[in-house]
């Protein structure tokens, strides 16, 4: 494959995005200043955060000391900073264990000290601290119903929150009266500083009645002791008056939109123009697919909304209602959702993969295709609909070698979707 291939431009470009939101490119020009008497605690949780941690202490200076907690086999070495591992997407006794020990760290914080919260996409699983009267059980079953429920990031994490008793400013509260500076890598569309893994050290403008009526909206099941206590908000969160928060500071280091502009900068050296649709796209996975497929169709025929040879570019976070046996994945489903819209367009390319490097519950990052995808399928006897059908994109894909595997990337700033369009000589109609 040459430098100039399209499958090869679409690599590149994911490359890129991911590696201009690695911690170790974006986090050391953020980085607070030491504190004049007290010390410096490092705490956080993500899929990032063992990197961000390591990344701190090799540019940090002075002494420190803390714990993370990261997913597992997503730790690495640090000389002062304990990494803890625990489970995601669905919390183990494990992330207990990491909430205990952040949480203990945080108490013992004094008004001279600074606290350097490091946070990433996966702290919701990753961070679990169950609210009084729920235990580990109910909170997985919970949550799991949730992921698979069809809900949005950010309903899921507004439930996550307020049967928290960490998450959702609680741990802010912990910390008080330090200094908090948080360290924030966005996997959420918006980048509401709330919704990044649960926002445990920012105050959160929800209520146990929106908590809720989303329980509600999506038929999750609860107990009769979880819905008493959101009735009667008695797992309220911590709001933006509070005291606790005046004293925490928030930045982001990363994020989809500059990954996306990332991207669009090796497409433009390789003679593609590009169109950012947006770094906040919501929805169905497969009807988010239909509408990027229509434009590059639009694009094809008539060189509308821009002329090929082109990429269109969208990041957020879809989602996959899991109603059969497959594993769903928002990213390869929106994927061979589009492979389906398009026919075979001769002249379009596709790439969309999670920039953590795993898709849904698959340690797949994502998936390709060319304009022979389709026919391939079709030869090799697969019916591309009957996989959409059954959730079950990652097979699909398996079956025609077309996968991304990554492995850990350390960092997340959610789903990245690419549509490459070549020249066409057809003639407007």
């Amino acid at each position: 494959m040459s430098a100039a291939a399209p499958l090869a431009v679409l690599e590149q470009m994911l490359n890129k995005a991911i590696d201009v939101a690695r911690p170790e490119n974006c986090l050391p020009r953020y980085l607070p200043s030491p504190p004049t008497r007290g010390q410096t605690y490092v705490i956080g949780a993500g899929k990032a955060a063992a990197v961000m941690a390591q990344t701190l202490e090799a540019h940090w200076p002075g002494p420190l000391s803390g714990t993370v907690v990261t997913r597992y086999d997503y730790q690495v070495d640090c000389k002062h900073i304990q990494i803890l591992q625990a489970a995601h997407p669905v919390p183990d006794e494990n992330s207990l264990d990491a909430a205990r020990h952040i949480q203990a760290i945080a108490d013992q914080a004094t008004a001279d000290d600074l606290i350097i919260m490091l946070i990433s996409g996966g702290g919701s699983s990753l961070l679990c601290m169950p609210a009084h009267g729920l235990d580990l059980q109910e909170k997985q079953r919970i949550h799991e119903a949730l992921l698979h429920s069809g809900a949005t990031i950010r309903e899921i994490n507004c439930v996550r929150r307020h049967l928290s008793a960490i998450k959702g400013g609680h741990l802010a509260q912990a910390c008080a009266p330090a200094q908090v500076h948080n360290l924030i890598i966005s996997d959420v569309p918006g980048d509401h500083l709330i919704d990044i893994a649960s926002g445990p050290t920012v105050a959160d403008p929800t209520t146990c009645a929106d908590a809720l009526r989303i329980i509600d909206r999506y038929n999750v099941p609860i107990s009769a002791q979880v819905r008493a206590g959101l009735e009667q908000g008695q797992y309220e969160t911590p709001k933006p008056a509070a005291s606790a928060f005046t004293r925490v500071t928030s930045q982001l280091i990363a994020t989809a939109q500059h990954s996306l502009t990332t991207a669009a900068e090796i497409a433009q050296k390789h003679g593609y123009q590009s169109l950012i649709l947006g770094d906040a796209i919501e929805g169905e996975s497969r009807e988010v697919a239909k509408v990027m497929a229509g434009i590059a169709q639009s694009i094809v025929r008539y060189q509308q909304p821009l002329g090929a040879p082109c990429v269109l570019l969208s990041g957020g976070e879809t989602t996959v209602t899991v109603r059969n046996r497959g594993l769903g994945g928002p990213n390869v489903e929106f994927l061979l959702g589009a492979l389906i819209a398009l026919q075979g367009n001769a002249h379009v390319y596709g790439l969309a993969a999670d920039t953590d490097g795993v898709d849904g519950s698959m340690e797949v990052a994502g998936a390709w295709f060319d304009p022979h995808s389709l026919q391939k399928a079709w030869d090799q006897g697969f019916n591309p609909q009957h996989f959409l059908d059954q959730n079950d994109a990652h097979r699909f894909f398996d079956l025609l070698n077309q996968q991304l595997v990554t492995g850990p990337t350390h960092t997340n700033v959610n789903d990245f979707r690419a549509l490459l369009i070549t020249p066409s000589n057809q003639p407007l109609l």
